[in-house]
C-alpha cells in the first residue's frame, strides 16, 4: 500500500510537470480559436517547428557554447517563439487571411470548410517539408537537466520538466494579463466578440487576427522547444500532440485562456496517472474517457461561458 501511494505521488508530480507544458500549447490553440474562430489542424506542426528551431539554435548557432548546456536549451526554446511568431504572421498575411475575417463571414458555414481544408494542407506541407529539410531520424536537445532530478521527500521531479513547468505557468499568466489589461489585448477581445462592431470603433480586425495567429503559434513553439529537451522528436510528432491540444482546449472551455491551460494540465495529469493501472499504449484512451466524462457533466468545459470568450 505504501509503495502504491509513493507511485501515486510520483505519477501526480510527473503529470503536473508535463501538464504545464501541455497547458501552454493549449493556450496557443485557444487564442487562435478564441479570436479567429478557426480550428487550426496545423497547430501541432508549429509545435514541431519550435522543436527544430530550438534544436538548431543550440547546435548550429552555438548557443550551447555561449550559455552552457543547461541554460542554452531554455533560451533556445524561448527564442523559438519569436521565430515561429514571424513565420505565423507571414503565413496569415498571405494565406490564412484569405479564408478568415469579416470578408468570409457571409460565406457558407462562415468559411469553416475552406479553413479546415487549408489548415490540413498547411499541416501536410509542414510535415513533409520538415521531412525533406530535417530528415526522419528522431533527435532531441541534450541537456544535463533532463538527466537529473530533485528529491522532494519520496518524490523525484525531473529538473528539465520542472523548469519547463515554471516557464509555462509564467508565460500563461503574462498572456492572460496581456489580453485582459492591455489596450492591444482588449482590441483582440473585441475582435473576438464581434468583429463587425469592433471595426466600427476603430479596431483593425484583420490585424487583430494576424496578431492572434502569430501569438498562438509562437507560444506553442515555445512549448515545443521546452518539450524537445525531454523527449525525442521527428517531423510527424505534431500529429501526436494536436489531438491532446484540441482535447485540452475543449475541456477547459472554448475561448477561455486560463481554461485552456487547466485543460492541458488535466490532460497531463490523466496521461501520467493512467500508467498506474493501464499500459503505456492506453494513455490516450484514458485521456478521452476522462474527456467524455467531463463533457457529459460540463458541456461547455470546465471554464466555458456562454458569452465570455477570453
Amino acid at each position: 500500500m505504501e509503495a502504491f501511494f509513493i507511485d501515486f505521488l510520483q505519477a501526480a508530480a510527473a503529470g503536473l510537470m508535463v501538464g504545464g507544458t501541455y497547458g501552454l500549447m493549449c493556450v496557443g490553440l485557444g487564442i487562435i480559436f478564441g479570436v479567429m474562430r478557426v480550428v487550426n489542424f496545423a497547430h501541432g506542426d508549429f509545435m514541431m517547428l519550435g522543436m527544430y528551431v530550438a534544436f538548431y539554435l543550440v547546435g548550429m548557432l552555438g548557443l550551447g557554447k555561449v550559455f552552457g548546456p543547461s541554460a542554452a536549451p531554455i533560451i533556445a526554446a524561448l527564442a523559438a517563439g519569436p521565430v515561429v511568431f514571424l513565420f505565423g504572421i507571414l503565413l496569415h498575411r498571405y494565406l490564412i487571411a484569405r479564408v478568415t475575417g469579416a470578408k468570409v463571414a457571409s460565406a457558407d458555414a462562415e468559411g469553416h470548410y475552406t479553413q479546415i481544408i487549408l489548415t490540413l494542407g498547411v499541416s501536410l506541407i509542414l510535415q513533409n517539408g520538415g521531412l525533406i529539410l530535417f530528415g526522419s531520424l528522431p533527435i532531441s536537445i541534450q541537456t544535463p537537466l533532463s538527466r537529473e532530478s530533485w528529491e522532494l521527500g519520496p518524490v523525484f521531479v525531473n529538473q528539465a520538466r520542472t523548469v519547463s513547468f515554471v516557464i509555462a505557468v509564467v508565460l500563461a499568466l503574462v498572456l492572460y494579463f496581456f489580453l485582459a489589461r492591455s489596450r492591444l489585448g482588449k482590441a483582440l477581445r473585441a475582435a473576438a466578440d464581434n468583429p463587425v462592431a469592433a471595426s466600427y470603433v476603430g479596431v483593425d480586425v484583420d490585424r487583430a487576427h494576424r496578431l492572434a495567429f502569430g501569438l498562438g503559434v509562437g507560444i506553442t513553439a515555445i512549448g515545443g522547444g521546452l518539450i524537445a529537451s525531454t523527449q525525442t522528436f521527428q517531423p510527424y510528432i505534431g500529429f501526436d500532440f494536436v489531438i491532446v491540444m484540441f482535447a485540452g482546449v475543449v475541456l477547459g472551455g472554448l475561448g477561455s485562456i486560463l481554461g485552456a491551460f487547466w485543460g492541458g494540465l488535466t490532460i497531463g495529469m490523466v496521461q501520467q496517472m493512467s500508467t498506474l493501472i493501464l499500459p503505456h499504449q492506453l494513455q490516450n484512451t484514458a485521456i478521452f474517457v476522462v474527456f467524455l466524462l467531463i463533457i457529459f457533466f460540463w458541456p461547455r468545459g470546465m471554464f466555458g461561458r456562454t458569452w465570455e470568450r477570453t
